[in-house]
């Protein structure tokens, strides 16, 4: 289930934050190929992007041991010129290839634009980097003596889907499903969401004891999308707005007055 477009917008200014953050990720993964060459984009390996990942991405040994992995096979030198805990930021702009990117930003591009209307610019951005990491904590906390750097936007972005839960589960989005034949239909985006959620929980109950070596951070989705669900909720709870919103009512920015017995005139 690809998500494609959300059919219903709530845009009072243009979400300049969301394409900024769309922007950088595809500057990096641009320079990604300069350094893995064409092969990247299928999921290929040079020593050079090798380097790039331990020196950028965000090693969860580093941080438990609070020091650095100098050499890789005897033959790199990935010292960082950050702290530990810069690499987690810098690693949510970092993806593996071409798969990896696209499908990262299809979502950001479908659900981030609702987010940050109703949050706001200076706040979603906030948003989104604090999602970012404490899904790469829920990573590091399963796995402190990896020694395998976490890359991806996902943990930040899988915080989005979460808060794009509770702030617009109703909202229909257009996604395509691929069962034999690809179709395309509209489904609320509660099913969507939901259908992820459960999606990244039944592939980690396979994935029990060999996690660390898959090349999909389970527990990095998993505690995002939780992390961006109790954000959200407890944002709504401080702005007095129900944690759940009501079936019918009006969108962010629509006068109440547009509205007969909570369905849209």
């Amino acid at each position: 289930m690809i998500p494609i477009s959300d059919a219903t917008t709530h845009h009072r200014s243009r979400p300049f934050v969301n394409i900024t953050l769309i922007a950088i990720n595809g500057l990096v993964f641009l320079y990604s190929l300069t350094q893995g060459g064409l092969g990247f984009l299928f999921g290929g390996t040079s020593l050079d992007i090798v380097q790039f990942f331990y020196t950028w991405g965000f090693i969860p040994a580093e941080l438990t041991r609070d020091e650095g992995f100098r050499t890789l096979q005897g033959a790199l030198n990935i010292s960082t010129p950050l702290p530990t805990w810069a690499t987690i930021l810098s690693s949510m702009f970092m993806h593996g290839g071409l798969l990896h990117f696209a499908g990262n930003m299809a979502y950001l591009w479908v659900f981030g634009d609702n987010v940050e209307d109703h949050l706001g610019h200076i706040k979603y951005l906030v948003f989104y980097l604090v999602a970012g990491l404490l899904a790469a904590l829920s990573h590091w906390y399963f796995f402190q003596d990896s020694t395998t750097p976490l890359i991806g936007a996902s943990g930040a972005i899988s915080g989005v889907l979460g808060a794009y839960l509770l702030l617009y589960p109703y909202n229909r989005i257009n996604v395509l499903v691929i069962f034999f034949l690809i179709t395309a239909i509209r489904l609320p985006a509660m099913f969507v969401l939901g259908f992820y959620f459960l999606l990244q929980l039944y592939q980690l109950l396979f994935t029990l004891g060999v996690s660390e070596s898959t090349s999909v951070a389970l527990w990095a989705h998993i505690g995002g999308f939780v992390a961006g669900a109790i954000i959200i909720a407890l944002y709504k709870l401080f702005t007095r707005q129900p944690i759940w919103p009501p079936r019918y009512g009006p969108p962010s920015g629509r006068s109440p007055i547009q509205y007969w017995r909570g369905r849209p005139l």
